[in-house]
């Protein structure tokens, strides 16, 4: 399968922030929520070509059959669309971070494709009743996956650590985490699923670009900065994190306008 340039650079991307593991050390004293928080710091490393250049998404009805089926082996194995689509290596790679997303740590599944066996970790668990039998992703779901695979994109490819937060109980981050990242990056959010998927994310007032995610030319990125998160989520949470932002979008004249459905899988990620 041919990829475009700019396919190519959210590939690259995406996989190089799934990759890196990071972990804090707890302080015995610390509270409950800092060991949860635990789990948002994890293996990123996800290029932007996984994410839009591969059959598991680029294709409308192959979208649907991934969404509308429960995020199980059988039900992949059992759909011609996604079984095909799993013979590229970019829609499996989009498929770790889809169900690392979804599901939570200790469930998965193994797919075989053709003589070969794939096998796809929870990790985090916002999604997790899509794993489960007759479970489906619907659009709350397809907000909070989306938010954080978009989180895990890397220009590189290379490890980078990172606590990534948001407004579920998965994703709270206690002190220690907070006092370890304390410089609020980016917050990423859209719909990876959608027919025309929509890769957004907004900055902090004093930032312009997304290094990380998008490399030194932010104009091939297919995250596109819809400007800051000031304006465009709600107020931010305790750790930093803003839930409920919006992208924008033209009217009919043309105009560039925020959006007003919010996002409610808005996902912040901070860096140390």
């Amino acid at each position: 399968m041919e990829h475009s340039p700019k396919l190519a650079a959210l590939l690259l991307a995406i996989a190089a922030l799934f990759a890196s593991a990071c972990a804090v050390a707890l302080d015995p004293d610390e509270d409950a929520g800092d060991a949860a928080s635990q789990a948002a710091q994890t293996a990123n490393a996800l290029t932007s070509n996984a994410l839009t250049s591969n059959a598991l998404t680029s294709n409308a009805l192959t979208s649907k059959a991934l969404t509308s089926n429960a995020l199980r082996a059988e039900a992949l194995s059992g759909n011609p669309r996604t079984a095909d689509a799993l013979r590229d290596p970019a829609a499996r790679t989009l498929l770790k971070y889809v169900a690392g997303c979804a599901l939570p740590a200790g469930e998965g599944f193994t797919v075989a494709v053709d003589d070969d066996e794939f096998s796809f970790p929870g990790e985090l668990g916002l999604a997790a009743s899509w794993g489960e039998e007759g479970g489906a992703c619907d659009e709350a779901c397809r907000s909070w996956v989306s938010g954080c695979v978009l989180a895990r994109v890397n220009y590189l490819g290379h490890r980078v650590n990172i606590s990534v937060r948001g407004d579920r109980e998965e994703l709270q981050a206690g002190k220690v985490e907070r006092a370890a990242y304390p410089t609020r990056e980016a917050t990423y959010y859209g719909d990876i699923f959608a027919p025309l998927p929509r890769y957004n994310a907004c900055l902090p007032p004093e930032a312009s670009s997304l290094a990380r995610a998008c490399g030194p030319s932010p104009e091939t990125c297919a995250i596109k900065v819809a400007g800051s998160c000031d304006s465009l989520c709600d107020e931010p949470n305790s750790d930093g994190s803003f839930p409920n932002c919006r992208g924008k979008v033209r009217n009919s004249s043309g105009k560039l306008i925020v959006e007003k459905t919010p996002n409610p899988g808005s996902v912040t990620v901070f860096l140390r």
